[in-house]
């Protein structure tokens, strides 16, 4: 159980860095962007897309509990 979360941390670390990688030269973009977006819109959209990460790490271990 530990390594599975060792490896989803390190999958998490991996998108992060691709994430910034990817949009280095657009950064500041980015945050003016999420600057201007209502608060409460971010919070939703964050809201789904942790739903999403749980359903997909529940459906893939749940064969190997």
């Amino acid at each position: 159980m530990l390594d599975i979360i060792i490896i989803s941390i390190g999958l998490v670390l991996i998108i992060e860095g691709l994430l910034y990688f990817t949009l280095a030269n657009k950064l500041d973009l980015v945050i003016s962007a999420l600057s201007s977006m209502n608060p409460q819109k971010i919070k939703k959209i964050s809201f789904i897309l942790v739903f999403i990460g749980l359903c997909l790490i529940y459906f893939i271990i749940r064969p190997y509990i």
